[in-house]
C-alpha cells in the first residue's frame, strides 16, 4: 500500500551527455563471504565469478573496464509518456545525465586516468512482491484516497522478473565498465509478511517458477473481479473508478497476471536486507501469533469500508498512534457480515524474524550464492536481522535491520544492534563501508519498544547519521523505503536513498565506487529501469508483456506521486568526497 512507505522527502507521509570513463580492476567484489554478527568470515556459498578469477581473468576483466557504456540505463533513454488525457502510452525518452556533485569533496582533474575500482553493484529496493488475493490486504483504504491501492500491483513478479534480466544483460557498471559484484535488495521485498511472498521473492532472485494464484487455482479471488466501482476490473465491461479515467479493458488479464511466472534467477551473487513489509502486516502491525494471523490464513476478505472509516484508519497510521493494529482489529470484527468469502491458503501464514532467516538459507533459494544471502546460522540462533559481509579487499559491507518490531511503518534501531554496529566499525576502520538499511534517517523516528525486548531503548535517524560522522571510513548510507530518489551529503558521507520497483518510475540503482588516487574517493549512481519494452501491446500478455504493462499501469495509477524520480541531482550522479585512508 501506498501509505505504508514514507514516500515524502521529510518525515512525514506523503501517500502518494554520459560520463564514459575507464578505470582498471583492481579489487575483486561481490566474493560471497558473509562476516557475520560478530563479524568473524563465515563461508557463504560460492564467490562471484570475479572472486574467482585467475590472472589472466584480471587482464580480460581489466580490457573490459576500459569500455564503459551507457547501454541499457537511464543515461540512454527513459521511459516518457505518449500524447495527452487520461491514460498516456509510454515509449522511449531522453536519458538523464549524470550529475557531479563536489560538496563532500574536490573533484581534480585527471581523476578519470587515475582512478581505480573499489566495488561495482545493484541496489534493488521496495520490490513489493505481493500476494493480490491476501485476505489481509488493505485495499479497502481507496475509500479514502485514491492512491492507497494500486491497479498494477497483479503484475509485480512479471516486473522484478523483467529487472533480473536487465541486471543480468547490463553486466558491468556504466561509469567504469567494471564486472558487477553482487545486488543487494534494500528492504521491503514481499508486501505482506506472507509466507508465499517471501517465497517468490527469494525464487525470482535465485531463479525457478512461481505461481502467483494463490486460494482457489481455478480462478481468481480478490477486488479486481469484486463488482466494485471502486477497483479497476480489466476483464469486464463494468464503468469502474479507472476506466472513467481511461484504463483500458483488458480481456484475459486476470487470468495471464495468475499464471505461472519463471526467473532465470540473477546471475551474480546477491544480499538481502529487511524491510517493514517484510515483517509487519501492511508494512505497519505486528501479525505473527495475533488475530490477524488468523485472518491472513482465513477464508474472509474485507473489500469496502466507507470513506471516513478509511481516512481515520490512514490518520493512525501516519501518526503511528496504534502500532499493535488495534483499530484494524476493531474494523473486521465490525464488518464481519461485510466480508467475501474466499478460499484459505496456509501459504499466507506471515513469518517470524527466525523463519524468514529459515527460508533465505534454504538450499532451494542458493542461487548464484552466497548461501543465505548474507545471514548465517547465527543470524538463525539469534534472530537478529543485520549482518556485514566483505565486498572486496578494501570495502565491507554492513546490512542493518531499521524494522520496529513494535509496529508502525517508519524505523528505528534498538540499542543492541547500535553497540554491534559501533563495535563493527570500529573492527573496519582500516577498510572503507557502505551501510545498506532499508529506512533512511529521514523515516527513523518511531521509538515503539520492540515486545521482545520491552527494556531496551530505540534509536533514530540522527543518531545513526552521528555515529557514521565519527567513523569517517563510511562513505555511504544506502537506503530504500521512501520510493524516491534522494541523494544528501551528510558531512562525512552519502546518503543514497532510491526509488522503488513497484511505483513509478520502477527503478533500481547501480553504484561504482572508485579511488581517484588523489585523496579522493567517487560514487558512481546510474539509474535502470527494467528490460521490458517501453511501448505496450494489450493483447500482449506473455510475461515480457505484463512486465511492460506492469509499467504502464503504475505511470498511470490515479494518486500516484508524479515526483518520485527526484531532480537530477538525485538520479545519476557522481558524488565526490574526501578519502579517509
Amino acid at each position: 500500500m501506498y501509505r505504508r512507505s514514507d514516500r515524502s522527502g521529510a518525515a512525514g507521509l506523503d501517500r502518494r551527455a554520459f560520463l564514459a570513463a575507464a578505470g582498471a580492476v583492481t579489487a575483486t567484489t561481490g566474493i560471497g563471504l558473509a562476516l557475520g554478527a560478530d563479524g568473524s568470515a563465515t563461508a557463504a556459498g560460492p564467490a562471484a565469478p570475479a572472486g574467482r578469477a585467475g590472472p589472466a581473468d584480471h587482464a580480460r576483466a581489466a580490457a573490459a573496464a576500459a569500455a564503459p557504456t551507457a547501454e541499457g540505463t537511464t543515461l540512454l533513454s527513459v521511459a516518457a509518456p505518449r500524447g495527452s488525457g487520461g491514460y498516456r502510452r509510454l515509449g522511449d525518452g531522453p536519458g538523464w545525465s549524470r550529475l557531479l556533485r563536489t560538496e563532500l569533496g574536490e573533484a581534480r582533474p585527471g581523476r578519470e586516468d587515475r582512478r581505480t575500482t573499489l566495488a561495482s553493484f545493484v541496489q534493488f529496493t521496495d520490490l513489493h512482491l505481493t500476494d493480490v488475493q491476501h485476505p489481509l490486504r488493505y485495499e479497502f483504504f481507496r475509500a479514502g484516497e485514491p492512491g492507497a491501492w494500486r491497479p498494477h500491483e497483479a503484475l509485480t513478479l512479471p516486473g522484478v522478473v523483467s529487472l533480473v534480466e536487465r541486471v543480468n544483460k547490463l553486466r558491468r557498471g556504466p561509469a567504469t565498465g567494471s564486472p558487477l559484484g553482487f545486488v543487494v535488495t534494500t528492504g521491503d521485498n514481499g508486501d505482506e509478511n506472507a509466507r508465499i511472498e517471501a517465497e517468490w521473492y527469494l525464487t525470482a532472485l535465485s531463479g525457478g517458477r512461481m505461481e502467483p494464484n494463490t486460494g482457489d487455482p481455478r480462478h481468481y479471488e480478490g477486488v479486481q473481479n469484486s463488482g466494485l466501482k471502486l477497483y479497476w476490473h480489466p476483464d469486464t465491461a463494468l464503468r469502474d473508478n479507472d476506466k472513467q479515467l481511461g484504463y483500458p479493458r483488458i480481456d484475459g488479464y486476470l487470468a495471464a497476471a495468475t499464471r505461472r511466472v519463471s526467473s532465470p534467477g540473477l546471475n551474480i551473487p546477491w544480499y538481502s536486507t529487511f524491510g517493514n513489509h517484510d515483517l509487519l502486516s501492511g508494512g505497519c502491525y505486528p501479525a505473527t501469533g495475533t488475530f490477524l494471523q488468523d485472518v491472513s490464513v482465513g477464508d474472509k476478505k474485507l473489500q469496502l469500508i466507507s470513506a471516513a472509516e478509511a481516512k481515520w484508519l490512514m490518520e493512525g497510521e501516519a501518526k503511528g498512534v496504534d502500532p499493535k493494529g488495534e483499530r484494524i482489529r476493531d474494523l473486521l470484527r465490525a464488518h464481519k457480515k461485510d466480508m467475501r468469502t474466499v478460499t484459505p491458503d496456509p501459504r499466507r501464514v506471515p513469518l517470524t524474524a527466525r523463519q524468514y532467516i529459515s527460508l533465505h538459507l534454504d538450499q532451494r533459494y542458493k542461487g548464484r550464492g552466497p548461501a543465505g544471502h548474507g545471514y548465517t546460522r547465527d543470524n538463525l540462533d539469534s534472530g537478529n536481522l543485520y549482518y556485514s559481509f566483505k565486498i572486496s579487499d578494501r570495502v565491507v559491507g554492513i546490512s542493518l535491520d531499521t524494522t520496529d518490531p513494535g509496529g508502525h511503518y517508519q524505523g528505528s534501531i534498538g540499542t543492541g544492534q547500535l553497540r554491534w554496529l559501533e563495535r563493527t566499525l570500529k573492527r573496519y576502520e582500516g577498510q572503507y563501508v557502505l551501510v545498506f538499511s532499508h529506512h533512511p534517517s529521514w523515516s527513523m523516528d518511531n521509538l515503539t519498544p520492540d515486545p521482545a525486548r520491552p527494556g531496551e531503548d530505540r534509536h533514530d535517524g540522527n543518531e545513526l547519521i552521528a555515529l557514521f560522522q565519527r567513523h569517517a571510513n563510511v562513505l555511504a548510507w544506502i537506503n530504500g523505503h521512501s520510493h524516491r530518489n534522494r541523494i544528501r551529503p551528510r558531512g562525512t558521507f552519502w546518503e543514497i536513498a532510491t526509488a522503488s520497483h513497484v511505483d513509478y518510475p520502477q527503478l533500481a540503482r547501480v553504484i561504482e565506487v572508485t579511488d581517484n588516487r588523489d585523496g579522493t574517493v567517487s560514487l558512481f549512481t546510474t539509474l535502470i529501469e527494467s528490460a521490458a519494452p517501453y511501448r505496450t501491446d494489450f493483447r500482449d500478455l506473455s510475461q515480457t508483456g505484463l512486465a511492460s504493462l506492469y509499467r504502464e499501469l503504475a505511470f498511470n495509477a490515479p494518486g500516484s506521486d508524479t515526483s518520485l524520480s527526484g531532480a537530477p541531482a538525485d538520479r545519476n550522479t557522481e558524488l565526490v568526497l574526501r578519502s579517509a585512508r
